[in-house]
C-alpha cells in the first residue's frame, strides 16, 4: 500500500484520497478498527434493546462479567476479541461474520464530474 495515488483530475477543489492522509499519518489501522468496532457496539446494543437484555442479563448470558460486557460496547475499545464478539451475536440470535473484501477506491474522474453538475 505504498503506492501513491494521484487523482487524475486537474480540479483543484479535489486533493488526496483521505486513506492516504491517514495512512501517512500512521492511523489508518486504528481509524479503521474504531470505525468497525463502533458498529459492531451499536449494533449489539440496537439488538439486545430489542430483545429487551439489560446489561446484566446479557452478560450473564454470555457468562461474562459486566466489565467485559462494557469492553464489548465500548465504540473505542478495539481490543475484544473475536470469541467475546461470537458470543454476543450467539446470545443476540445472530451470527458474526468476517470476511476479507478488495479495497476500492474511488474513481476520482467520475466524482469530479458528478460534482460539476453542482
Amino acid at each position: 500500500m505504498n503506492e501513491k495515488r494521484v487523482p487524475t483530475t486537474n480540479n483543484p477543489n479535489i486533493g488526496s484520497y483521505f486513506d492516504d492522509l491517514l495512512e501517512e499519518d500512521g492511523v489508518l489501522a486504528e481509524v479503521n478498527a474504531v470505525a468497525l468496532k463502533r458498529v459492531l457496539a451499536w449494533q449489539v446494543l440496537l439488538e439486545m434493546k430489542k430483545k429487551g437484555l439489560s446489561k446484566s442479563q446479557m452478560a450473564v448470558a454470555m457468562s461474562t462479567s459486566r466489565t467485559s460486557l462494557d469492553r464489548l460496547l465500548d465504540p473505542e475499545n478495539t481490543s475484544v476479541t473475536l470469541k467475546t464478539m461470537d458470543r454476543a451475536a450467539a446470545i443476540l440470535g445472530k451470527r458474526l461474520r468476517i470476511e476479507l473484501v478488495d479495497i476500492q477506491k474511488p474513481d476520482v474522474e467520475s466524482v469530479s464530474q458528478s460534482m460539476s453538475k453542482y
